[in-house]
């Protein structure tokens, strides 16, 4: 549920367009690339799972609340 409203709320400031719209582009191409090398990362280390899956849910509550403040 929050991976939603995450994109919900990137696709919002993606439509208003505009430098906000490029800077969110490029930080969500920046955040896809980190989330799989970490990922890799951990997997080779022997992570759980859960644990990447912890991770990256608080780096989407991050987002939630920063685009919810920049609106």
């Amino acid at each position: 549920m929050e991976s939603q409203q995450a994109m919900h709320l990137r696709l919002y400031r993606l439509r208003l367009g505009g430098p906000a719209a490029f800077d969110e582009a490029s930080l969500m191409v920046r955040e896809k690339i980190d989330a799989f090398t970490d990922a890799m990362g951990a997997a080779i280390a022997g992570g759980s799972f859960e644990s990447m899956i912890g991770d990256y849910r608080t780096i989407v509550r991050g987002n939630i609340e920063r685009l919810r403040l920049a609106d």
